[in-house]
């Protein structure tokens, strides 16, 4: 089992910025592909980013390439996401995940742990 506890969320103002972060903690050597999600009141789970364990592969939903940016230190086993240039439909809670099996990586079926989301809420 691997447990993942995410923090940073808080409020910002339009243009802002927050940094996420997720720390996984158990059996890690299962983490493999780790991703963000999204969700708004009313919308379904949406995919932000993912990034593989060695860096090869990093994945952006249209709506956030340019502005945020998904690291991780495997060292820390911790996977991180830089929120710049924040908009108020950036509101919503964020989740990490892990485990990624298939390569749809923005696919919330795809994962098999994740935390229990942190609120990041943008004004305008």
């Amino acid at each position: 089992q691997v447990q993942l506890v995410e923090s940073g969320g808080g409020s910002a103002q339009a243009g802002g910025s927050l940094r996420l972060s997720c720390v996984a903690s158990g059996d890690t050597h299962l983490t493999k592909v780790m991703g963000w999600f999204r969700q708004a009141p009313g919308k379904e789970r949406e995919g932000v980013a993912a990034h593989s364990p060695g860096g090869s592969i990093t994945r952006y939903a249209d709506s956030v390439k340019g502005r945020f940016a998904i690291s991780r230190d495997n060292a820390k086993n911790t996977l991180y996401l830089q929120l710049n240039s924040l908009t108020p439909e950036d509101t919503a809670m964020y989740f990490c995940a892990a485990g990624a099996a298939g390569r749809s990586y923005l696919d919330a079926h795809s994962y098999a742990y994740w935390g229990q989301g942190t609120q990041v809420t943008v004004s305008s």
